[in-house]
């Protein structure tokens, strides 16, 4: 007899075996799974993996079409409910098997909601128990796992699992009524398009299209800046008039006349400095969101570098919404290890000669994890992608353990003729902490000449501009996921996937995010008739619920009752406003699949270029829709999905093409001018005219890193 220990993926199945055996574990291979058996202490374990979920919950009664509401759900295997998930029968069968001779079971699943409900799944459905021991680990070293085992708790954390079940339960609820009603609702008045929304995705597309409608509204108001560029000392100065933006054309210009031909007088300068502390520890969040900032990866995609890091034993756990780092991490033991890298050896021999090692924390906490840090394990062969993310979180790691940066301010007023100037300028004393996060430390260094009260500035060059007020910025996907923490919105492991449900379901696309026709059309209808599905207080009522299931303050039997009852209310309000609702969306469907075949205007006649499937060959291409009088037209990419943006070619004004093909990155095209790129176009046609390439002889180009043509 033997004792199991079930993981959630195959890689940390592997390094819990290696980490907890006496000696080297055997590798079993049974297709393309495997798991392992060792001994500890003279007893007998087993290790295998999961894959993730392998179960999913699913509506119980078996649908010859659509309908709702569903209220009975039942969890089945994921192979069985999808049929993407076939591969995940043989880790099943190996759990079933292996199950059979076992005395008891080890959770060393991720210590999180989908970890905990990961395993009590795998427990209830293919072991027949509901309960067993409970691994709790932030990193997979072997001093993390071991200590992990030899302290492992009885039983599971059945708080966190009730949350993580009452989760599962209202999203599908949610998420499968409503995208039936939205699909059906748009049927019944002879549309198609499947639509969904979801518990926290109709709220977050809501947030969007606000932002959305304000800059449709928009209305800019002309203001007037005047600023000079003069010279003190033999260097360059420019300041900017203290009234910033005049509103009255008039007042400008009398400004501005009142200052010409005059001489600038130093009115006053005033120095000052103030500490930058340094940032705090990483949460999950706030690493997604410079990572999109400083490397432009999206918050799936820096999640699922994170855990391939996490995995690998170079970081802790990624899905964590802490900003502490205790001391009980043996935190000198991980600066020393990170020493041993040669490009972080200099600035950990500076932390390490410190008396103390006091980290700057932030106010967040996690219950189950600390913030993110390294482990100190030196790196193998990573990607690119794991490189940068890996360097981000090293840095970050070692600054928030080093002193305040001093900054210096100078801030000065000149007087032109009585009107007031003012410029000022930044810079670094004393870095500290910019020192070690390198050049992820953005700070604005801005010198100005040196200056004293009453030094002149001969004859400045004065201008005078005119300006419209803009409208407010699009979100960003950082900036999104900053908005969705604000107000409770999903959870740090679960906010990435949502907005990345919404660029695949075509509601939102580009990186500064607009809202399509498609997603505007799901709101307005909703708003209109059925605002409580996009309400975010109904959303934040039950996710504190799930907080105080989570903290056994609620049971979660009551919250899911109380959500069924809420949800039913809403559908039968939703079925009374159906024909309303399918409407609207209808038209917004049929403007949407306008605007994603919509390429320009034809040079040629008066005709529209639009994206064109032949229904007699199959080919897809674009054509004028004056054809056959007109027969302008361009090849397409013929694998994978094309659809029109909204940005314009810069060279010809013709709407560039995305083009989606499996296992590679999407990319632009230009269907006129022959090429994608993400350099500007005259770079690009350098490059090609450089490599003896026609420009008018290339179908299609796709560029990344290296020129590659391609059909």
């Amino acid at each position: 007899m033997y004792s199991l220990i079930i993981t959630e993926k195959p890689n940390a199945a592997k390094r819990v075996a290696f980490s907890l055996a006496d000696g080297k574990p055997k590798t079993i291979k049974k297709g393309k799974t495997y798991w392992f058996e060792f001994t500890r202490k003279g007893k007998e374990y087993k290790v295998v993996p999961a894959v993730g979920h392998l179960f999913v919950l699913t509506s119980q009664k078996k649908e010859a079409k659509w309908n709702y509401p569903v209220f009975d759900t039942v969890w089945k295997p994921v192979f069985e409910a999808s049929r993407g998930g076939k591969f995940t029968k043989a880790y099943f069968d190996n759990i079933k098997t292996l199950a059979k001779d076992a005395k008891e079971f080890y959770s060393a699943t991720d210590f999180d909601i989908e970890g905990e409900v990961i395993f009590y799944n795998i427990l209830k459905h293919i072991v027949g128990k509901e309960d067993a021991k409970r691994m709790k680990f932030s990193t997979l070293t072997k001093s993390d796992l071991e200590e992990a085992f030899d302290n492992a708790s009885p039983h599971l954390t059945f708080p966190m699992l009730e949350a993580g079940l009452a989760r599962h339960k209202m999203d599908f609820l949610w998420g499968i009524n409503l995208s039936r009603a939205l699909t059906l609702g748009l049927e019944h008045v002879g549309g198609y398009w499947t639509l969904s929304t979801g518990r926290v995705q109709g709220p977050t597309l809501k947030i969007m299209f606000d932002r959305e409608r304000e800059i449709e509204k928009f209305v800019p108001k002309p203001y007037w800046e005047i600023d000079f560029v003069g010279e003190i000392s033999g260097k360059k100065i420019d300041a900017v008039h203290v009234e910033d933006k005049f509103w009255e054309k008039s007042k400008a210009n009398n400004a501005f006349r009142k200052c010409e031909g005059k001489d600038g007088v130093v009115e006053s300068v005033e120095v000052s400095q103030h500490k930058q502390f340094p940032p705090f520890p990483f949460d999950l969040t706030t690493m997604q969101r410079d990572s999109y900032s400083l490397f432009g990866y999206s918050p799936k995609m820096t999640l699922e570098i994170a855990q391939g890091l996490y995995e690998a034993a170079l970081i802790s756990y990624p899905r964590t919404s802490s900003q502490k780092l205790p001391a009980k991490l043996g935190l000198r033991g991980i600066i020393e290890n990170l020493s041993k890298q040669d490009e972080y050896s200099d600035l950990c021999k500076k932390l390490l000669g410190k008396p103390g090692l006091k980290p700057n924390e932030g106010n967040k906490e996690d219950p189950a994890h600390p913030s993110i840090f390294p482990t100190g394990n030196k790196p193998g062969k990573i990607s690119a992608y794991q490189k940068k993310l890996y360097d981000l979180i090293v840095r970050r790691f070692l600054s928030v353990f080093s002193e305040a940066a001093v900054r210096e301010q100078i801030k000065v007023k000149i007087d032109v003729n009585g009107e007031k100037f003012k410029t000022s300028g930044n810079r670094t004393i004393v870095p500290n902490w910019i020192e070690f996060y390198g050049k992820y430390a953005r700070f604005s260094e801005q010198s100005l000449p040196k200056m004293e009260k009453g030094d002149k500035i001969k004859n400045p060059k004065i201008n005078m501009e005119s300006k419209e007020t803009t409208p407010p910025n699009r979100y960003s996907q950082a900036s999104v996921l900053k908005v969705m923490e604000d107000l409770n919105l999903g959870t740090k492991a679960t906010r990435a996937q949502i907005l990345h449900t919404l660029y695949e379901r075509d509601y939102i696309r580009e990186n500064s995010i607009q809202v399509t026709a498609l997603g505007s059309a799901v709101i307005k209808a909703l708003e209109k008739n059925c605002p409580e599905i996009i309400s975010v207080d109904l959303t934040n009522r039950f996710e504190d619920y799930m907080e105080e299931i989570s903290n056994g303050k609620r049971n979660w039997e009551d919250v899911v009752k109380e959500a069924e009852t809420e949800l039913g209310k809403i559908l039968d309000h939703f079925k009374e406003r159906e024909k309303h609702i399918g409407n609207e969306l209808k038209k917004g469907v049929q403007e949407f699949e306008k605007s994603i075949t919509y390429v320009g205007k034809c040079d040629k006649c008066s005709g529209e270029l639009r994206i064109i499937h032949s229904k007699t060959t199959g080919k897809k291409f674009v054509g004028c829709t004056n054809y056959p009088e007109c027969n302008n037209g361009f090849p397409l990419p013929q694998r994978g999905e094309t659809k029109a943006t909204s940005k314009k070619c810069p060279n010809c004004g013709l709407y560039f093409v995305d083009v989606k093909q499996w296992g590679r990155r999407p990319w632009k095209l230009c269907v006129r001018c022959g090429f994608a790129t993400k350099i500007k176009p005259k770079e690009f046609v350098d490059k090609l005219e450089a490599k003896g390439i026609d420009i008018a002889k290339v179908t299609y180009v796709h560029v990344d890193k290296k020129l590659d043509k391609r059909d």
